[in-house]
């Protein structure tokens, strides 16, 4: 059976990329390996889907730490914009919502699904569904087909370009297997070793465990490398407690930047009051003990706290619980404010790399064409999506990378002669 175009992997990327090159004329066969396409991205966002990030290009680049640079073009070719565009064309409302986080009006990532195979399907393309590709067909440095178990059996499928799309290995039961890091070695690819990213953080500390569900907005996290002493992340915004540690918007983007992740080597500090001056914070301390003079310490922090972080900042705080509040000395008050501002935790290990949201690691980009993303060793190999080694933050980033890649592949895939 041949064919113009292959796709190995029916998530974002590999969706785009068919339904790009079929639209140029070309015969397209998308293969992927599970039941049906599209799950890793219909649970993305909670379900909800965070499908794109609408901000000016600078900011998109930016949100890479590692790779940025590499995505320009492909960034520049298919925007935010044309993001938001083909899915509104394709029947989809959206909404921007703080952080020009973008999101279906309808919360469901199962619309966003729905509305590309739709546009896979009505562009031409051949879905097989239930495909597991475990070789490529190599000939003289160049691709030209791929030999994959379906089920009625071997099967070999001819193609002069070949598009490997099939993600990481995180969320592994939607699909993101690792399988295509050997299909890419098979070519002599180099691969950056797989690492989680964009995952929670496991806490040396377990009085996170005593705020678990508690979810912080507007404070500030900041990651120093105790080894340098360098502050290597800071930001202001979401978190969240949980049984293990820590884990929220703030947290996972942290993440990218702790590296390598080793037992007690990043110090993570929450200032809970990044409003407030140490100055300002302490007039607040004096008016409300001032306000609960006669209340013991651990009742005299409903208006300062959480419910569910008064005992835990109690207990760190070294004040006895039950000591009135007009017996507290001036160091005590501001031996809390500090505490306040600077409320440390010590990073353990990651969660398991299947619990990322990402994988950081895979391809390495100097062996791809940032242009058209084909493989700079293998004539008519292509990368796009997680398989490449970029890493970058929450809040839609990754997807939008995910369709600019598939975009740039299947676009030089489709227009090649």
């Amino acid at each position: 059976m041949e064919y113009d175009v292959i796709v190995v992997g029916a998530g974002p990327a590999g969706m785009l990329a068919a339904a790009t090159a079929a639209r140029y004329g070309r015969q397209v066969l998308l293969l992927e390996h599970k039941d049906r396409p599209g799950r890793k991205l219909g649970i993305t966002g909670k379900g909800r889907c965070n499908l794109t990030n609408h901000c000016g290009m600078d900011q998109i680049v930016a949100a890479f730490p590692r790779g940025g640079r590499f995505l320009y073009s492909a960034l520049s070719r298919f925007t935010p914009e044309d993001v938001m565009e083909l899915l509104e064309g394709l029947g989809v409302p959206l909404k921007t919502e703080r952080g020009n986080r973008v999101f279906p009006q309808s919360d469901k990532a199962r619309d966003v699904v729905d509305a590309l195979v739709s546009y896979v399907k009505d562009s031409g393309v051949k879905l097989l569904c239930g495909a597991h590709v475990h070789k490529l067909l190599l000939e003289n440095g160049a691709v030209t087909g791929v030999a994959c178990r379906t089920q009625q059996g071997e099967e070999t499928f001819l193609a002069p370009k070949v598009l490997l799309a099939g993600g990481g290995l995180s969320y592994p039961g939607t699909g993101s297997d690792g399988s295509c890091y050997t299909l890419a070695k098979q070519a002599g690819h180099a691969i950056t070793p797989p690492v989680a990213s964009l995952v929670p953080i496991v806490t040396v500390e377990d009085w996170p465990k005593q705020a678990q569900g508690l979810s912080l907005k507007n404070v500030s996290l900041t990651v120093t490398d105790k080894t340098t002493g360098k502050q290597v992340f800071a930001k202001q915004g979401e978190m969240l407690f949980t049984h293990f540690g820590v884990s929220g918007p703030l947290v996972l983007s942290a993440s990218v930047w702790m590296r390598p992740m080793e037992p007690g080597r990043y110090a993570l500090s929450i200032d809970l009051k990044p409003a407030l001056t140490p100055e300002q914070l302490d007039v607040r301390l004096v008016r409300d003990f001032e306000e609960n003079s006669n209340r013991d310490f651990c009742n005299a922090l409903d208006g300062l706290l959480p419910k569910k972080l008064i005992d835990p900042v109690v207990a760190l705080s070294g004040i006895p619980a039950h000591q009135k509040v007009n017996a507290l000395t001036k160091v005590q008050r501001q031996e809390l404010g500090r505490l306040l501002k600077h409320l440390t935790l010590t990073a353990k290990e990651f969660r398991p790399i299947a619990e990322a949201i990402v994988t950081g690691g895979g391809v390495s980009l100097k062996e791809v064409s940032p242009k058209t993303m084909e493989s700079k060793q293998t004539k008519g190999l292509y990368f796009a999506g997680e398989l490449l080694d970029v890493d970058g933050y929450t809040g839609g980033f990754h997807l939008q990378m995910a369709f600019s890649t598939g975009y740039a592949a299947g676009e030089a895939m489709g227009s090649w002669g």
